[in-house]
């Protein structure tokens, strides 16, 4: 009987120390970034290079993923207004039949974005890697992210971190009840986030440098 009692109280307390971690975690992401995302392009300050974060262009289902296209159509209105003059893609390609740099780039150049400003990233595998690769291996001091607003609260204070002058673009936001699995991910992500910082956590690939 005690020793079920002791268990529940563990139980109870590494939950309650997961809920409020979780929680911190978020209100510390969200305060450090908030100068630095911006939902409308005309304050945004022009730059060189704009990061474009990758995701699947459909979801398992087979149906649209709306992620996908409203960060084409974000990055697409950032080019047509000057607001950048080159794009890093950077996404998962782990395997054969899975490629988002490269769905992602063909979307840009329908959307009329030239494929000579276009840069892959294939190992951009997590948002930790495809910042500080940005940096790294495209030589990229300052950028524009990419993609929707929850997502680049992370990629800024990530990017920030490592010392690189970050802004975040904020795409559309896509349906609730299409989004809320991702979003609650996204919390979870931002405590490995810590963690990984905390552990010094490399991005798993390196490679030569690229010249943009």
């Amino acid at each position: 009987m005690i020793g079920k009692f002791n268990f529940r109280k563990i139980f109870l307390f590494g939950i309650s120390t997961i809920v409020l971690l979780t929680m911190l975690s978020n209100i510390i992401v969200v305060r450090s970034t908030s100068e630095y995302l911006y939902d409308n392009a005309d304050l945004l300050n022009s730059s060189q290079v704009g990061l474009l974060l990758g995701t699947s262009k459909n979801l398992k289902s087979g149906s649209r993923n709306d992620f996908f296209y409203h960060r084409i159509e974000a990055t697409a209105e950032l080019f047509r207004n000057g607001k950048l003059k080159k794009v890093i893609i950077s996404g998962d390609n782990s395997r054969v039949d899975y490629n988002e740099p490269q769905d992602m780039k063909m979307e840009l150049i329908k959307n009329g974005i030239p494929d000579s400003v276009i840069f892959l990233d294939y190992a951009g595998l997590r948002t930790l890697d495809a910042v500080v690769r940005a940096k790294e291996i495209f030589g990229q001091d300052t950028f524009i992210v990419i993609s929707q607003k929850f997502h680049n609260e992370r990629a800024v204070y990530l990017a920030r971190h490592y010392g690189i002058e970050a802004y975040g673009y904020n795409a559309r936001e896509v349906k609730a009840y299409k989004s809320l699995k991702t979003k609650i991910r996204e919390l979870f992500a931002r405590n490995k986030m810590f963690l990984d910082l905390l552990f010094g956590v490399k991005p798993k690939f390196s490679g030569e440098k690229v010249t943009i």
